[in-house]
């Protein structure tokens, strides 16, 4: 997945785009409002993480221009400007979020994936793969029409797989959807979790199976493709 990063100090924005790339995201910088509506003609970024103060102007000026070339996509404003009148003119403008400068790197990334989430969850129909049915907006899972239980974590890596199936997805980004920031994790926790996840679609005739990729993620398909 492909976010827009507008923001003009290099060193904020390096320290920013080296996190997102380290959860598994393809970062596009841009410094200035021209750069940036030249990237918007070129990719429908997902996600937009917006600056205010920009060298040839006021980053809301680019809110109207997301919205039209991309509806679909998340605005999330990341600024200096804190009062609370900055924070409505940011939301009022068509943002989904505002975040605050100075601002925690993993508070950024929860925000990106609730963003995210949101973007996907608005509307989206329920996905299939072979008799295993993920509906993206209650998060409820059944198998060839009967409720079908997960635990926890199984549930969220089945959400992750399944929110891009036929896909292979990273390895960090799996990881920094189905563990929080404080989690002591195990360094072969997501291979243990992959095999206990594997073993459940098996055994409910799930008709589905999840793909490795060597030293880089897991797909889930239908099974026999």
């Amino acid at each position: 997945m492909r976010i827009l990063l507008v923001e003009d100090n290099r060193r904020l924005a390096d320290q920013v785009a080296k996190r997102m790339r380290s959860a598994g995201f393809a970062v596009d910088l841009a410094e200035t409002l021209e750069l940036a509506s030249a990237a918007l003609a070129d990719h429908p970024y997902p996600i937009v993480v917006l600056d205010r103060r920009l060298p040839d102007g006021d980053g809301l000026a680019m809110v109207a221009e997301v919205r039209h070339r991309h509806p679909a996509s998340r605005v999330l404003i990341l600024t200096a400007l804190d009062t609370v009148d900055d924070r409505i003119a940011g939301l009022d403008a068509g943002a989904d979020d505002y975040l605050v400068k100075p601002f925690d790197l993993e508070e950024l990334m929860a925000r990106i994936r609730a963003n995210l989430r949101r973007a996907v969850d608005d509307g989206a129909p329920p996905v299939t793969v072979g008799a295993l049915t993920f509906d993206l907006s209650t998060r409820m899972v059944s198998v060839a029409g009967r409720p079908a239980l997960f635990h926890n974590r199984e549930l969220a890596l089945l959400e992750s797989l399944m929110r891009r199936a036929g896909v292979i997805v990273r390895r960090d980004t799996l990881m920094s959807e189905i563990w929080g920031f404080d989690d002591d994790v195990h360094p072969h926790a997501l291979t243990m979790l992959v095999g206990r996840l594997r073993v459940h679609l098996d055994e409910m005739e799930a008709g589905a199976q999840i793909h490795s990729a060597r030293g880089v993620g897991y797909m889930i398909a239908a099974r026999g493709k």
